[in-house]
């Protein structure tokens, strides 16, 4: 696309906006769009280039500060689309001013192998620091930059209203590229984004956007027929839907959410999947009345735990820049207290998946441990073992981790605890 001067300025405007990190980059740049009716090619670059740049701003800085210089949005953004947008400077040489030239091609010229390894792999120190207790330098540096890279668009077939195989063919008779996820038997991946909601398969309710990883969470709690089960931190219902669909829409299914919010979001896509089983339920807090009624009746819980959402940045590369030593600290308190407090709901016999998508092991696996120290009365199944019997071609031992460089997914955790 040619860079122009209206180009360039609006990509500007939208870097001042969202470089504070103040709130969300998705939602500011939401908001951004809804002020600036701008034309598709428009919004196109400036996305592009927000979540570029976002991606890749400890190198980005580090080009722009070299030699007393400043990182300031419009060299940010000159910086990203000559090292990462595939421009050459030829293209964009109408739009520069004097000396920007050839402090650019100094930027072509950075030896990424020759910076600190949280430049390379575009993390922050303190997160390194914290990878550092569980990976090797070489496995920070692999996920570091699996996660650099712009995530495919999963999408999850509604089995209450559709196969994959002829959503499949409706996909490839529109000429839209998609193949079956590796290890999710429910899993469709699309090799381009596309405006998915305007389709008619997402508006009849047969399909739904949902990452691999997302699913194999359902997969591993593998709720019956006519069980009890209740989705705990349910938001806006992804997983609710696909548990109701693996129900068979049959027995009962509680999507619980603090958020009056999300549980709204939840409703039009309640309609669209033709589901029948599933009651939203707002509660207050962890310990709310309505969780405490309903304690040891329940088959399967599914407890997707607030977490950094660090195994997301593919999607979300503003969060390793709003999160913090402190926030990890608040977030693994309350994962504690929620995990305490969602087990009390289970049967003798029950099931109950504790999932995160980090990929820190103080908001996984040490949560668990400490768990389990407190509840004799329940035992971790090998996340490896439940894979197996679902029949789902994935080796993991006991717990399931998921990696954007080994298994193209988002960076995801679960364990399945089972009440004795």
């Amino acid at each position: 696309m040619l860079i122009t001067e209206y180009r360039l300025e609006l990509v500007i405007l939208a870097m001042r906006a969202i470089l504070p990190l103040a709130h969300p980059a998705d939602t500011t740049l939401r908001y951004f769009f809804q002020e600036n009716r701008i034309g598709s090619n428009e919004r196109a670059l400036v996305a592009e280039t927000v979540f570029g740049v976002l991606r890749h701003r400890l190198l980005l800085e580090h080009a722009c500060t070299a030699n007393n210089g400043q990182a300031t949005p419009r060299r940010m953004a000159l910086a990203h689309m000559v090292r990462f947008g595939g421009y050459n400077l030829r293209e964009i040489e109408p739009v520069l001013k004097r000396d920007e030239k050839e402090w650019l091609a100094t930027v072509k010229g950075v030896k990424a192998e020759d910076l600190p390894l949280s430049v390379q792999a575009e993390l922050p120190d303190w997160l390194i620091e914290k990878m550092r207790a569980s990976y090797s330098d070489a496995d920070i540096l692999d996920i570091g930059r699996a996660m650099q890279q712009g995530a495919p668009l999963d999408i999850r077939v509604n089995t209450l209203l559709a196969k994959r195989d002829e959503v499949l063919e409706q996909l490839h008779a529109k000429k839209i590229e998609a193949a079956i996820t590796p290890y999710s038997p429910l899993g469709i991946r699309l090799k381009d984004k596309i405006p998915l909601n305007k389709d008619a398969l997402f508006t009849e309710g047969k399909v739904e956007v949902q990452d691999e990883g997302s699913q194999l969470l359902g997969l591993l709690l593998a709720p019956k027929r006519n069980d009890m089960v209740v989705d705990f931190c349910a938001g806006a219902g992804g997983k609710t839907l696909m548990l109701s669909a693996q129900m068979n829409s049959q027995g009962r299914l509680y999507a619980m959410d603090v958020s009056e919010k999300r549980l709204a979001n939840l409703k039009p896509r309640l309609k669209r999947s033709g589901a029948s089983n599933i009651q939203p339920m707002l509660i207050a807090h962890e310990n709310d009345l309505k969780v405490k009624r309903l304690a040891g009746k329940i088959d399967r819980v599914l407890v997707d735990a607030p977490c950094s959402g660090l195994g997301t940045l593919r999607r979300n590369p503003d969060l390793k820049f709003r999160q913090s030593p402190g926030s990890i600290e608040e977030l693994t308190q309350k994962q504690a207290a929620i995990l305490a407090s969602a087990s009390r709901l289970l049967k003798k016999g029950g099931r109950l998946v504790y999932a995160t998508c980090s990929i820190l092991p103080e908001e996984n696996q040490r949560i668990v441990e400490a768990f389990l120290a407190a509840h004799p009365d329940f035992v971790l199944k090998p996340a490896g073992e439940v894979l197996q019997q679902q029949k789902i071609p994935l080796e993991m031992g006991d717990y399931l981790e998921l990696r954007p460089q080994l298994h193209a997914t988002d960076g995801f955790f679960a364990a399945v605890l089972e009440r004795v």
